[in-house]
């Protein structure tokens, strides 16, 4: 166990970072962080991409949260200066970047920021079915009322933004579960599959 701690401690006592062209010569197996996977039974995240709150909880004592205090362990190893994000339930790619090598930190605050801070373009919301373009219309507007304090439980048409951002796009799955290789999901989607790409899972 002593040993998996070590492993992705935080620090540069690696080896190196890899570039794009690195990874395009090398194409290596890119281990994911247990935490990113899912996989680790000491901290499961939870991270809220509406809010970029993150914490988590270990699964043998769920009645406390626990602090994000793992945040500059690699996202993966080996270290790489780029990491390509994509998820089933948006079109869109979140590239994360770091030269020192991409922390869990990193992708969290990238992931939210690609959400919060850029909104869907109108081409984009039209291409969706009507009945999802209503829910989304009803959830901003819910949204922005908690916001500014005025929540009143029911949804109006007078509060609705007249831009919505790409978390309102996502609805009701805006909890990180895990990053996941799907290749052949990533080649069709993007013409070409790397070992930097991973698909977000949302729930």
């Amino acid at each position: 166990m002593a040993d998996t701690i070590g492993k992705w401690a935080p620090g540069s006592s690696y080896g190196p970072v890899l570039s794009q062209t690195d990874l395009y010569l090398l194409n290596p197996t890119l281990e994911i962080n247990p935490i990113l996977a899912g996989t680790s039974s000491a901290f499961q995240l939870q991270f809220n991409i509406a809010t970029g709150l993150t914490g988590g909880f270990n699964a043998d004592v769920r009645d406390r949260e626990l602090p994000f205090t793992a945040k500059d362990e690699p996202a993966t190893l080996p270290r790489v200066a780029e990491l390509v994000i994509i998820t089933e339930l948006s079109p869109w790619c979140t590239i994360v970047k770091n030269p020192q090598g991409v922390t869990l930190n990193d992708v969290c605050q990238a992931v939210w920021k690609e959400y919060t801070e850029n909104n869907v373009t109108d081409k984009e919301f039209e291409s969706l079915p009507p009945r999802v373009q209503e829910h989304i219309k009803r959830l901003a507007a819910s949204n922005a009322a908690q916001q500014s304090g005025m929540y009143s439980g029911y949804f109006s048409p007078a509060n609705v933004p007249s831009r919505f951002r790409r978390v309102d796009w996502l609805r009701d799955k805006v909890y990180f579960e895990r990053l996941v290789k799907k290749d052949p999901y990533v080649k069709n989607r993007l013409g070409f599959s790397a070992p930097n790409t991973f698909v977000m899972m949302l729930y």
